[in-house]
């Protein structure tokens, strides 16, 4: 069962029946599975998120109360100091630690992205620093940046490890408070903050195969992305094509159709434009930015798709249901379905057996397969083949291969 959608508010303004819909199930199926799963309501998760957030902005921000509530998800203030009271015993003023000076109308905000121990910052870091866009991303051994554009506003955000604590540092540069738990939820997914880590790495080390790799490199994560739509484009572009190759090409459609950057930039000057929307790409001739007409064609393709249907790229009932809408348009086979799905959809059980780098690894592990005896190898993986597929990826004796991973 698939919690991101609340997690990214969609009950702070939408309903349990409307929540179904966008899942594909009915509304009474969907409140019987939180009941079994998780032994509350829908309506309930979403309040525990809002509050339990609602107690992190109070404790290490300096957010009006309003700008708390709102960001939190609250409807009104009453509702929101009544909560607060009946869960904690005091009001929200009374709850916040010391006297902070309250900040100006641009929020620019520190938060702290908790995680579960081990966490492979080392690799993650290297896999987008390998991919970072000029003007849309700036990567450096200890700090992620990157724009950001949410229903029209734009902003930066900031990722650094902390030594020693299991938790990333946040900081968020963005103008509207109401969109905050949307920015931080698609933080947490991008760096895989909410895997549990010791549990998929206890599975996975029951095979043999995997055993050595997961000691080699324990705490590797799946390397999400900020926005599903970049992730998809960016992963046509780099069908059958050198990173570097795929970066460059990239960055030049970047640089051609991204809107420019709309708020004062304070971490890096070469921070300049946001992700062009749906619309702009979908009427766009990319064949004068190097890209090969069938690319150019998917990529209009999946813009129309996107326009028309904001939601496309979200969340889909089931693995295969991804894959299988991601394969009817032109110029996506499975191979970037499954990526797409790994990075963007965050489904943990994606897995492209047909990619040439996995099939080395195995090689070169002693275990040579083909695609069809990889499939069934990788059932003992279930439900986690994703971060197994990480593992032989990251195995630095067989890195994939720069055509089949280029993405």
């Amino acid at each position: 069962m698939n919690l991101n959608l609340i997690a990214e508010g969609a009950l702070d303004d939408g309903t349990v029946e409307e929540l179904a819909t966008r899942l594909g199930v009915g509304s009474r199926h969907l409140r019987q599975l939180f009941t079994k799963h998780l032994g509350t309501s829908p309506v309930a998760v979403a309040q525990m998120r809002r509050l339990l957030f609602a107690k992190q902005l109070i404790n290490e921000t300096a957010l009006s109360m309003t700008d708390v509530a709102m960001a939190a998800g609250f409807t009104s203030i009453r509702r929101f100091n009544d909560v607060i009271f009946k869960t904690y015993g005091r009001s929200p003023s009374d709850l916040r630690r010391q006297k902070i000076p309250q900040l100006d109308s641009t929020l620019n905000i520190s938060l702290k992205l908790p995680f579960s121990p081990p966490y492979n910052w080392a690799a993650l870091i290297s896999f987008f620093m390998n991919r970072a866009t000029p003007g849309l991303e700036s990567v450096r051994i200890n700090s992620y940046r990157r724009t950001i554009s949410l229903n029209g506003h734009h902003g930066v955000v900031e990722i650094c490890p902390v030594s020693g604590q299991n938790y990333l540092q946040a900081n968020i540069c963005f103008p509207k408070v109401t969109l905050l738990a949307q920015i931080v939820e698609r933080l947490r997914q991008m760096f895989d903050l909410s895997a549990n880590i010791a549990e998929i790495s206890a599975h996975l080390r029951r095979d043999p195969i995997l055993t050595h790799l997961i000691e080699m490199q324990p705490g590797l994560r799946i390397p999400g992305a900020w926005d599903n739509f970049e992730l998809a484009v960016r992963a046509i572009i780099g069908q059958q094509i050198s990173v570097a190759a795929a970066t460059t090409i990239f960055s030049r459609l970047v640089a051609t159709y991204g809107e420019p950057l709309a708020v004062e930039n304070l971490w890096n000057a070469d921070l300049r434009f946001v992700f062009p929307p749906p619309s702009v790409l979908a009427q766009a001739d990319l064949t004068t930015l190097g890209i090969t007409r069938p690319k150019a064609v998917a990529i209009a393709a999946l813009s129309t798709a996107v326009a028309q249907n904001p939601q496309f790229l979200t969340h889909f009932p089931t693995l295969n249901d991804a894959v299988h809408t991601l394969c009817q348009l032109p110029g996506i086979g499975e191979w970037t379905a499954q990526y797409i799905a790994i990075r963007a959809l965050r489904e943990p059980d994606a897995f492209p057996a047909n990619d040439l780098g996995l099939l080395q690894a195995m090689k070169a592990l002693g275990k040579p397969v083909t695609k069809a005896q990889f499939v069934e190898v990788s059932q003992a993986w279930r439900p986690w083949r994703a971060y197994a597929a990480i593992h032989l990826w990251s195995n630095v004796s067989t890195l994939p291969k720069e055509e089949m991973l280029s993405a």
